[in-house]
Order: C-alpha cells, then structure tokens, then sequence
C-alpha cells in the first residue's frame, strides 16, 4: 500500500505531461448532473475524518451503488430495477461497519441520482479511499444464468465472452451522460502501463478473492475466482477496487431474493466480511 503510494505521488515528477492533464488527480470533469433534492449533500463534496496524532488510521472504503436516476441498470422479469436494489444493500455495508472504530464507509450516492462513471472514481479519490467496492445485481440475456461474481480490472481486456459482455452494459451507464469515455480511458491507458496500477490490480484480486471466501457460503457463485474485464468504474490507478455482481436480476428466483430485506442484509454481511479478512490480510 506505501509503496503504491509513493510510486503514484513521484508519477507527475517522473512524467511532466501527467502533471498537465486532468487525470494526474482524476479530477474529471462530470456533465451536468440531475437536480437533487433540497438539502441534499453530494458525497464528494463531504470531508473525510480529521485523524489526530497517535491515532489508529481510519480506513476508508467507498461503496459504491451501481446506476442511478435516469439510468435503472438492468431490470427483472417483473420490473424490479437494479439502482434500487444495490442502493439498499450498500446502505447495509454502511449499518454493519458502523460499530467499527477504524472503518469509516462512504457512499458515491445515498439517493436515486445519477453519477457519470468517472465521477464516482473521482468521489473515492477525493475521499482518500484505501478500497472501492462497486455493488451491481447482473442482467445477462439468458434468464438461466444465475450466482454472484467479482470483477477487478484487466488491463488486456474480459476473461470470457460473458464477462465482455457485462463490462459493455456496465460501461453504457455513461450513454446517459455526454463524457467522451473513449477520450477519457485513451488518456488512462497510459498510467495502465505504470507499477502503480500493476500493484493495484493486484491488491484488487486480493480483495476479490476475500469477497468470494465470503460470498460463497451464502449464495452460490456464478465464477469461483475473481473474473477480471475493462469496467471503467475499477480504473483507479490507486486504489484497489472490484465489482461485485451480487445475483442475476434477471433470473426470476435472484429476481425474488433481490427483492427480500433478509438477502440483502445477507449478501451485504458477506461482503463485509470479506472486506475486515482483506484488511486483516492486508495488516498480517
């Protein structure tokens, strides 16, 4: 994690051109957004802990509910949306890992609204997050399909044609915005090929193999190891992140679990299990 670190804090130094863009700090630039209800505060706009001299480090992990607003993510046999259903098992993560003294939890968005893809990795960079946990609940074209999945990134493209095809239906929630993505991702490519995202992506596998250590006994696994695919959400050059689809919305029986309070705390517990043993390790 240090090490990350300081590869990432000596790449402006060590490439002056990085130092000129906008993604040296990945502060894109987002299009405008929808209006929000009175009172609302944007997560990013939200500071994080001050931690005092002597102090044990507040960890920071960033949930983030996949869609939102105009864009309901994939929709189930009986009409059941998939930005609804992530929202709340995120909001379960925040309640569980409560208690604890040394995580703080942060959400990229606490309300039905919609965050362009790069923004939601510029709220976790803002946040100084040490793990980015994107929640999905999978559509897929054949209802059979069915299980849970964990995603890190791969900087070579999907590890099957299903995980291709996710990564494109994952990736088309910025059609709803006017953020030239190809333009973007063509400027990240290059820090792809940096020590600092190689040790990430690393660090993202560890994650995703914790995820499924936990998600497994309590729901059947679509893929038994971390799958690895392009979703820009997972582009952090510094943080260790994975996409967790949580069941297929699309198959009629997970349609049905999806939409059950006791599931959804139940996937939720999982994954904060998997995210104190991926700290535990991490510390060991």
């Amino acid at each position: 994690m240090k090490r990350r670190r300081f590869l990432l804090s000596g790449l402006a130094f060590c490439t002056p051109v990085f130092a000129k863009e906008e993604f040296a700090t990945l502060k894109f630039i987002p299009a405008p957004q929808e209006a929000k209800p009175a009172g609302h505060t944007s997560p990013s706009t939200m500071a994080k802990k001050p931690q005092h001299a002597g102090e044990t480090h507040v960890k920071c992990v960033m949930i983030d509910p996949g869609h939102g607003g105009k864009d309901p993510g994939a929709v189930g046999h009986t009409g059941a949306e998939e930005k609804h259903v992530v929202l709340e098992i995120a909001q379960n993560i925040r309640v569980l890992l409560e208690p604890r003294k040394d995580i703080e939890v942060k959400l990229t968005r606490d309300e039905d609204h919609f965050i362009p893809l790069y923004e939601r990795i510029n709220i976790a960079h803002q946040h100084e997050a040490d793990i980015f946990l994107s929640i999905h609940a999978d559509g897929f074209t054949r209802p059979e399909a069915h299980g849970a999945s964990v995603f890190a990134l791969s900087s070579r493209g999907a590890s099957s044609t299903m995980e291709r095809y996710l990564a494109d239906k994952e990736n088309s929630a910025d059609d709803f915005t006017d953020i030239d993505v190809k333009t973007k991702d063509a400027v990240l490519q290059n820090v792809l090929f940096d020590l600092v995202q190689h040790n990430t992506i690393k660090d993202s596998l560890r994650l995703g193999k914790h995820m499924i250590q936990h998600i497994e006994p309590v729901h059947p696994m679509h893929s038994r190891h971390t799958e690895q695919a392009a979703f820009v959400v997972l582009k952090s050059p510094s943080i260790p992140s994975v996409l967790v689809e949580t069941s297929f919305i699309t198959n009629p029986d997970e349609e049905k679990l999806l939409g059950t309070q006791a599931f959804r705390m139940k996937i939720a517990g999982a994954i904060v299990k998997g995210i104190t043993s991926y700290f535990d390790d991490m510390q060991a």
